[in-house]
C-alpha cells in the first residue's frame, strides 16, 4: 500500500509539474499580447516591458523577445541583455543552424510561424531543443519559445 501512495503521490507530482508547462498555444497568446501592446504603446514600451520582465512577457521559461526584421538586431530580450543591440543573424546554434536567419526569412515572407533551434533554457541553464513562435508587427519580430521536453 505504501508502494502504492507513494507512485500515487509521484504521478500527481508530475502531472502538476506537466500542466504548469507552457504550450504552444500559451507563446502564441504571449506573442499576441504583444503585438497588441506594439500596437496600443509602441515598440519602446514593449522593449522597456520585455527588459524589465513584465510578467506578461516573462514567465519562467517562456518570454518574449525582440529584434528588427530588416536588420536582424536584437532590440530585448529579458534574460541576455548582451545580445540587445547585436546582430546574431548568422550565428549558429549549437547544431550549426542558423535560426535567426529562418526567424527573420519567414517573419518578412509569412508574418508569423514556428522556427525549431537549440538554445540555453534561463530556468535550466542547459542547451535544449527550443521551437519558437515567431509574430511580425510594425517592423518588429516578436518571439515566443518553448522548451521542448
Amino acid at each position: 500500500m505504501k508502494l502504492f501512495v507513494a507512485t500515487l503521490c509521484l504521478a500527481l507530482a508530475s502531472a502538476g509539474a506537466a500542466a504548469n508547462e507552457p504550450t504552444e498555444k500559451d507563446a502564441i497568446a504571449m506573442a499576441e499580447r504583444g503585438a497588441a501592446l506594439v500596437k496600443a504603446k509602441g515598440k519602446d514600451e514593449m522593449m522597456k516591458r520585455i527588459n524589465a520582465k513584465d510578467p506578461d512577457f516573462v514567465q519562467g521559461s517562456l518570454y518574449v523577445d525582440m529584434r528588427d526584421v530588416k536588420t536582424g538586431i536584437v532590440l530585448a530580450h529579458p534574460f541576455n541583455p548582451s545580445i540587445v543591440g547585436k546582430d546574431l543573424t548568422d550565428v549558429p546554434d549549437a547544431n550549426g543552424k542558423k535560426y535567426r536567419r529562418e526567424i527573420i526569412e519567414m517573419a518578412a515572407a509569412k508574418g508569423k510561424g514556428w522556427v525549431d533551434y537549440q538554445y540555453k533554457n534561463p530556468t535550466t541553464g542547459k542547451i535544449e531543443p527550443k521551437t519558437t513562435y515567431i509574430l511580425l508587427v510594425d517592423g518588429v519580430v516578436l518571439e515566443a519559445g518553448l522548451y521542448k521536453k
